[in-house]
């Protein structure tokens, strides 16, 4: 390690006790996820729909506010992102004009707002008329309609847009067993139910089947179908916490005539109670339970005694203890909020096994979470050994598919309990083998590594961030136990190469080659690589100089007071984007601790 060491260590505490500090008064992280025009635009429209709907005003004030924040906060090419550091894309564009015409009076009051979108829409999409916008909304996402379907139906709701480009989504099939919908191929995701039961009915009012026949079977499956919908609604009204989907199924019934159904109106209640001081949204509310599993992961030995107990009951509490409503996911996950919106998931719940086995205390409480958390990850496995997001095997769409990212999580999680789990073992040795060859075989072509599923870069070529998703694997290819499997020292050859190939001039990563560096894309790059030893003196000493230039970058960017800006890094599956205020400062953490670990190893000085 050539870095002065003081120097190291100085940046280290800085961010160290940044994240710290950023605890709430419970003792976990809260973290704030950033505003969103998307959201706020389709919060607007909702409340909008059910005002018209009822003949009422009540929600007025929010309206304006989140139109007035929207006026504000577009981009200077006249378009918007989904966040205030995001590229204007068509989708989210779309959505604000279109909620600037739902509106009344919002088109004379924000007259060059609106002006400028149509412009941007007009070089995007070649015009502003659904012959134009309709097939550029659904180019945008394929075959995948989890996204096309809602905005096409905002905008036909706000009279922009047709029924006719509005697939009918079968929401009568909602009132089959769960289990069903992997053989049936919907086309959209498993998060997305409650959408496809409000815009399938919404459809379906507007524009009925030609079809006799479908339209009595539909007819038939819609009070079936509510029922179904109000069952999986959380107590606060939030579908996932998420306010595009709360409110797209909100506008949805309101424009299907039922603006006073229970679930329309505790969506409202939601979207009242979720609206920032500024008048905008969030995508969600918050992801307390995830920050607080990388956060003590990332602190790990270096978080305080006394915080360690609070944390670990905190965790405890946040685990599902039963068949969840919404997925029919049984016991044993977690999700990334406690709030009741949550799903459990294949991120979060590798996560907070690693994070109980970094706080210590392996007591009766902690391993029997551990194994139900190990049992609902094995459970969940697909056939192709990878895991999915949700649910297993739902859909053959990119999301529910299974992802390199979350099953290189996943295996780390597996790895850090097996041997806590006798009872487990041999079925956890047969799905660590298959999560390998999943591994193996999804790696891409070249030195790209491995694509990810959940965090993107925008910059990048199909938005992929391949820093991102290369070193998640690396990490969990890093474990000894992984190494020894057939191929394993080969791959982690294959993701260190990948990642040294993307560093660039000034030791900083992007989340590609050639990109804008990143805080997290480096510090995320950094922790993988500096879990890589190498034999060869020549090659160790080019890691070890990759590694110094990087921890260098990340040092000067803690000096500055430049570390703690986040990037929008979010959903690339779904082109939606994101970005959260702990992500840097976690990242940071992270990468120096390991970074200042490899300090106690002589061979790691390059001469």
């Amino acid at each position: 390690m050539s870095l002065d060491s003081a120097r190291l260590d100085t940046a280290l505490d800085t961010a160290r006790t940044a994240l710290l500090a950023e605890r709430v008064a419970e003792g976990h992280w809260e973290g704030e996820l950033s505003s969103s025009a998307l959201s706020t635009a389709v919060a607007c429209a909702a409340m909008q729909h059910v005002q018209t709907a009822t003949g009422t005003e009540e929600h007025c004030a929010l309206i304006q506010g989140g139109l007035h924040w929207l006026a504000e906060h577009t981009n200077a090419d006249g378009g918007w992102g989904d966040t205030t550091k995001s590229l204007s894309n068509i989708s989210t564009t779309t959505l604000c004009w279109a909620t600037f015409h739902a509106v009344p009076g919002a088109l004379e009051e924000h007259a060059e707002v609106v002006a400028a979108a149509e412009q941007w829409l007009t070089k995007a999409a070649g015009g502003v008329t659904p012959d134009y916008l309709a097939p550029a909304i659904i180019a945008r996402y394929g075959k995948d309609r989890t996204f096309s379907v809602p905005i096409l139906t905002h905008c036909a709701l706000a009279g922009k847009g047709r029924w006719k480009d509005v697939i009918q989504l079968p929401f009568e099939l909602a009132a089959l067993p769960r289990n069903w919908f992997a053989a049936l191929r919907l086309p959209v995701v498993s998060y997305a139910l409650p959408a496809l039961i409000a815009i399938g009915q919404c459809r379906h009012q507007h524009r009925p089947s030609w079809n006799p026949f479908t339209r009595v079977l539909r007819n038939a499956a819609r009070e079936k179908t509510l029922q179904v919908l109000e069952q999986i609604q959380p107590s606060n009204g939030g579908f996932l916490e998420a306010t595009p989907l709360t409110s797209f199924v909100t506008m949805s019934l309101a424009g299907c005539g039922l603006p006073d159904h229970p679930v329309a109106r505790k969506g409202i209640e939601f979207l009242h109670a979720s609206v920032r001081a500024d008048g905008s949204w969030p995508i969600d509310t918050h992801l307390a339970t995830w920050v607080t599993t990388l956060s003590v992961n990332a602190l790990g030995e270096d978080l305080p005694d006394d915080a360690r107990a609070p944390i670990r009951e905190w965790l405890l509490k946040q685990q599902y203890r039963e068949v969840h409503p919404f997925t029919d996911a049984a016991p044993g996950g977690w999700s990334w909020t406690p709030l009741p919106g949550g799903v459990p998931d294949a991120d979060d719940t590798p996560g907070a096994l690693l994070a109980l086995k970094q706080l210590g205390q392996i007591d009766d409480a902690s391993r029997e979470a551990a194994r139900a958390g190990c049992q609902w990850l094995l459970d969940l496995q697909n056939r192709d050994g990878g895991i999915p997001t949700f649910c297993r095997g739902w859909t053959n769409l990119p999301f529910d598919r299974s992802s390199p990212d979350l099953t290189a999580h996943t295996i780390r999680a597996w790895l850090a309990w097996r041997e806590e789990l006798p009872e487990l073992a041999n079925r956890l040795d047969t799905a660590l083998h298959a999560a390998a060859r999943f591994l193996a075989q999804s790696e891409g072509a070249g030195l790209d590594g491995w694509a990810p599923l959940w965090f993107g870069n925008q910059h990048a070529p199909e938005e992929i961030n391949w820093t991102y998703g290369t070193a998640k694997v690396l990490l969990a290819l890093n474990e000894p136990a992984q190494i020894a499997l057939p191929g394993g020292g080969l791959r982690v050859t294959r993701a260190k190469n990948a990642l040294l190939e993307m560093q660039r001039d000034d030791g900083a990563w992007s989340g590609f080659k050639g990109g804008e560096a990143s805080i997290e894309e480096t510090a995320l790059a950094l922790e993988a690589l500096s879990g890589v030893t190498e034999a060869d003196d020549e090659t160790q000493a080019k890691l070890v100089k990759a590694r110094d230039r990087a921890a260098d970058w990340l040092v000067s960017q803690v000096e500055s007071d430049a570390w703690t800006e986040p990037s929008p890094i979010g959903f690339y599956f779904a082109k939606l984007w994101y970005y959260e205020k702990l992500y840097p400062m976690i990242a940071t953490v992270a990468a120096l601790s390991s970074y200042r670990r490899l300090a106690d190893k002589p061979e790691e000085t390059v001469p």
